[in-house]
């Protein structure tokens, strides 16, 4: 029943999927939390810094932000599917999907560097797209790295995912060699410019090298997973193998766009996996960035899956799971 309501398109499943959002950060507004002292906490990226001086550590400010990014975000991924239709279904589902994952650690509802990354990682795919059938020397690819270079000026592990602007063009394009240069410098152009900022106004640049470095390989501090959290997870992540499964199965019956949009989302998330379980800096924030490939995995099997009723259980357990977490989190 609460998958069949979701699944539709009308204005009412927008109305469920805010309230949903409201519901799932009302308690980063009632359960005023401290930022864990991960790294880009103690010596945040340029942007990250320069947000948080914004906001001068308000923390309702900071929540109302992130909670802001976060629907941006989501926005984002339905107009994505929207315009490149790679599901085959006009859908709100990934939306819903991005905002539920993000109720799985609630320490982190809260001002962080990766909420504003993941929506220049969002943006960078959208450009990706973009490269597909376009005649001529694809430009795109320069923006998509200027997008992901300065989205790791606020979470500097989102510079990582500048491999997916060389794997779009491997995947899009004929190996234009011209266009993997344009995407290189394209990264670079951030650092450039903020190097050269640094140098102007007399910072020291030697000390921007150094936080970059110490953002990237520093070793993050622990972060307890509480039992709820790990049952969740295991739940979580048995549904997600599912339903790349399905995808992989279903695969070959797609369109050619189609097949490598999802191409482009295995890699963005395959990457994540990659950066979360080898790199020592980087946490469960990361769950940001890998929640957009996911949730179109999810959105794709909850459409396509043949049986009723196993679906709906699955689905309205992931909801059970994020509220008792979120419940639990207030006490």
């Amino acid at each position: 029943m609460l998958l069949r309501i979701f699944k539709g398109t009308g204005p009412g499943v927008i109305f469920l999927i805010i309230v949903t959002l409201i519901a799932i950060w009302i308690s980063a507004i009632l359960n005023q939390r401290l930022h864990p002292r991960f790294i880009y906490e103690a010596e945040p990226m340029p942007l990250y810094g320069l947000l948080k001086f914004l906001i001068n550590n308000n923390h309702n400010l900071g929540v109302i932000i992130s909670f802001l990014m976060v629907a941006i975000t989501a926005f984002l991924m339905v107009n994505f599917n929207t315009t490149v239709f790679f599901i085959n279904e006009r859908t709100f589902l990934p939306a819903l999907f991005y905002v539920l994952f993000g109720g799985l650690f609630p320490d982190h509802q809260l001002l962080n560097p990766v909420l504003p990354a993941a929506f220049f990682l969002m943006l960078a795919i959208m450009k990706i797209m973009d490269g597909y059938h376009l005649t001529g020397t694809a430009y795109n690819y320069f923006d998509a790295g200027i997008l992901i270079s300065t989205g790791s000026l606020f979470y500097a592990n989102m510079i990582w995912f500048g491999i997916l602007v060389i794997i779009g063009i491997a995947l899009l394009r004929t190996g234009n060699m011209k266009e993997i240069m344009i995407s290189i410098f394209g990264l670079l152009t951030p650092y450039i410019i903020t190097f050269g900022l640094y140098y102007v106004i007399g910072k020291d640049v030697g000390a921007l090298m150094k936080l970059l470095g110490d953002n990237l390989f520093t070793r993050s501090i622990f972060y307890p997973f509480p039992l709820l959290t790990i049952v969740a997870l295991i739940f979580t992540g048995a549904l997600i193998f599912v339903s790349i499964i399905l995808l992989i199965k279903k695969m070959n019956t797609k369109k050619i766009k189609s097949r490598k949009t999802f191409s482009l989302m295995i890699w963005t998330f395959l990457i994540s996996m990659i950066v979360y379980f080898v790199l020592p800096s980087a946490s469960v924030e990361i769950v940001w960035l890998t929640s957009i490939p996911v949730s179109y995995f999810l959105t794709h099997y909850f459409i396509f899956v043949k049986k009723k009723l196993v679906p709906e259980i699955f689905f309205s357990l992931l909801f059970v799971f994020i509220l008792l977490i979120q419940i639990w989190h207030l006490k």
